[in-house]
């Protein structure tokens, strides 16, 4: 009986050992997470605080709140600057170039699944040495194929010029297609279905998680591209908002509040559009993963 307590007091003792390790180890993780956390988010702290500042209020305290919040900057932006057609333009071209690379990359994946033969495998190769090309050595000869064709400086050539990132959809699509239960395709061919009725009524709902995550990819960075739009657009009036940013640095002085200002306006909407896609980010990826 002696031994028994004993024995059922240390196993106790050590259960509560552990759980207290336990503890202190999720306490110095949500410390230390939450230090990083800190660290990340500073750089954006800098750039909101400061534009409701003044250039001499940001001299003396750059990281501190305003002495006098003013809102000049937000209404000098727009009085000064075209955000609202620069928006405009930029959400032209992400729509319609994330809208193409997802559905020819779709269907890219569709017909490599489908029909796996020597050709689509050589054509997987070539596609696969395409993505690894860095984008900097393509444009020079993007460039001049445009202007042989008078699409430089047009918001459909930058579109066009996005059309490459249907590579990248393409790879991340197929991965998750090949988990596919393909008797529901066989099924519908018996049917008699043909391949585009199947790839829209049966495939494109199986896969709407990777799509999903692709979307949000791809917007993301469409939106905020700078060297595409930077090479491809001259006019003004077609500038993106990532150009509108560019443009507020001066040769010689740059008014930095209004500056960041801009940046502000042209992180917002991708900002909102990410807060509100995250929980379908999270779900393609860990379905992805699941089924892959």
């Amino acid at each position: 009986m002696g031994n028994a307590t004993v024995d059922k007091t240390s196993v106790k003792a050590k259960g509560m050992t552990f759980t207290a390790r336990k503890r202190i180890g999720s306490a110095v993780t949500s410390i230390v997470m939450i230090a990083i956390s800190l660290v990340c988010a500073m750089p954006l702290w800098y750039i909101v605080i400061n534009t409701f500042k003044t250039i001499a209020d940001m001299n003396v305290n750059p990281l501190g709140l305003p002495n006098d919040w003013t809102f000049d900057n937000y209404i000098n932006a727009f009085k000064t600057v075209p955000i609202l057609r620069s928006l405009w333009n930029t959400v032209i071209v992400t729509f319609f170039g994330v809208a193409i690379q997802v559905i020819v990359g779709a269907l890219a994946a569709y017909g490599m699944i489908l029909r796996k033969s020597r050709f689509t495998s050589a054509v997987g190769a070539v596609l696969m040495v395409a993505f690894v090309v860095p984008a900097q050595s393509t444009l020079i000869p993007l460039y001049r194929m445009e202007a042989g064709v008078h699409l430089v400086n047009t918001l459909a050539g930058l579109v066009l010029i996005y059309l490459g990132g249907a590579v990248f959809c393409y790879f991340l699509i197929v991965g998750y297609m090949r988990s596919l239960p393909f008797e529901l395709i066989e099924a519908a061919r018996i049917d008699g279905a043909g391949p585009l009725r199947i790839f829209w009524n049966i495939v494109m709902p199986l896969i709407k998680p990777i799509l999903t995550t692709v979307i949000v990819f791809q917007t993301m960075g469409t939106w905020n591209d700078f060297m595409n739009a930077n090479v491809f657009i001259s006019s003004s009036e077609l500038r993106t908002i990532v150009l509108q940013v560019y443009n507020a640095v001066g040769q010689f002085s740059t008014d930095w509040p209004s500056f960041m200002t801009i940046t502000v306006l042209a992180l917002l909407p991708v900002f909102i559009f990410f807060i509100f896609c995250q929980k379908w980010i999270v779900s393609g990826l860990v379905a992805g993963s699941v089924k892959g």
